[in-house]
């Protein structure tokens, strides 16, 4: 095995328009003849997509089906929005249908000015747009096991990212005046779980964002609507959905998914809690586990960057295992806390070999290995796991978890 260089893409387009330009063009104009001219769709109300495409959300079945998780296809993913409509989904009690009409914000506890907020008036405040990456804090979590997952939806696929739109909290918060005795805020979500989580007040006034729109309409239901919050960098369970309150306090609240849940056991069977902000991570999207490379020849090798921390800096490839990385291109504009789509031509020889991702982020943050998270951390922890991926290219180009 060998990477190609950058002219290797120019190289693969010439290669490809040779073998294959005549004769697909030769079998167009025979279908224009044969075919006879028929009207298509009539208009519709709201856009679908062909129903020759088949990716789809995966998950678990469950005698609880209100409560689980939804992956989003990577494997699948081209560029780096996900459409709202394959956003993971992560839900601890349903998905509540809410009138956003009959909706309230209200912000209460230790401020000056206790406020109920209507839909309307939140809507009317001057708002914002961030592209941000989201990542439930449980993704990977089957990644601290001797055998992971055996596909990149499985393994990686709770995280997605969207255009988010709202007003910073910030601005509400200046609103009802914050006492000066006041340092956490006490989020609360309008689903049957109530979910709580505890928001240190440092973080809210500095970029915490109070979204109602996802990619250009108003946020999914399954996404929170009618109103998210929306915390950058941070673990996707602090990111609230269906959010009813917001309490100013001068503590944290101890919830059950911020003590029990969602913190980081030790070796020496302490717990780590409040780790928030999740780490630089990748992962090669093609070839992945359950993909086969048709033929020997040039590949466009592609995955993910992401972090919590900013943007992405570098990604290195390896094609060998591990023994030599190679930087990859990352596509521009590269947004801080956003994914990173990132690209390299390689030539597969038909030789088995073992393919894997590092990602840099602008802090210097390298992306550990698996072995070296366990060597830290232990094995006890099913939260915020960002260890290196591995797949085994076969002979006959097969792809497969080198772990599973």
């Amino acid at each position: 095995m060998k990477d190609v260089p950058r002219s290797g893409r120019r190289q693969l387009l010439r290669m490809t328009a040779m073998l294959g330009g005549g004769v697909l063009a030769q079998r167009q104009r025979l279908l224009a003849w044969e075919t006879p001219g028929k009207l298509g769709a009539p208009l519709g109300p709201y856009g679908e997509r062909s129903p020759f495409e088949r990716a789809v959300r995966w998950h678990r079945e469950s005698k609880t089906p209100e409560a689980g998780s939804c992956f989003s296809p990577l494997h699948a993913s081209v560029g780096t929005i996900t459409p709202s409509s394959l956003h993971y989904e992560r839900h601890h009690s349903g998905i509540p249908t809410i009138d956003p009409s009959k909706h309230r914000l209200v912000i209460h506890g230790l401020v000056d000015r206790p406020l109920s907020f209507t839909m309307a008036e939140i809507q009317r405040l001057p708002s914002i747009t961030r592209t941000l990456v989201l990542e439930c804090g449980g993704n990977s979590a089957g990644e601290w096991a001797a055998r992971t997952g055996a596909d990149v939806q499985r393994s990686y696929g709770l995280v997605s990212c969207s255009e988010w739109t709202g007003v910073p909290l910030a601005t509400l918060l200046a609103e009802v005046g914050v006492k000066p005795t006041a340092s956490w805020v006490i989020a609360e979500g309008a689903d049957a779980c109530r979910m709580e989580r505890s928001i240190p007040l440092s973080k809210a006034m500095e970029n915490t964002l109070l979204a109602y729109g996802q990619n250009g309409e108003m946020i999914r239901p399954s996404q929170g609507y009618p109103l998210r919050l929306i915390n950058p960098g941070w673990e996707g369970n602090t990111n609230v959905k269906w959010l009813h309150s917001l309490k100013l306090t001068n503590q944290p609240y101890m919830a059950r998914d911020e003590t029990s849940k969602y913190s980081d056991l030790m070796p020496d069977g302490k717990a780590r809690i409040f780790t928030y902000r999740m780490e630089a991570k990748s992962v090669i999207t093609f070839p992945s586990g359950g993909q086969t490379l048709p033929a020997i020849g040039l590949y466009e090798l592609t995955g993910l960057a992401w972090s919590g921390n900013g943007k992405i800096e570098r990604v290195d490839i390896t094609t060998d295992g591990g023994r030599s990385w190679t930087a990859a291109e990352l596509q521009e504009p590269r947004l801080p806390i956003a994914l990173t789509r990132f690209r390299m031509p390689w030539r597969f020889e038909g030789r088995e070999t073992v393919i894997a991702s590092r990602a840099v982020d602008e802090t210097g943050y390298v992306q550990p290995s698996r072995e070296a998270l366990v060597a830290v951390r232990g094995g006890n922890s099913v939260y915020h796991f960002n260890g290196t991926k591995f797949w085994r290219v076969q002979a006959d180009g097969t792809v497969t978890n080198v772990d599973a």
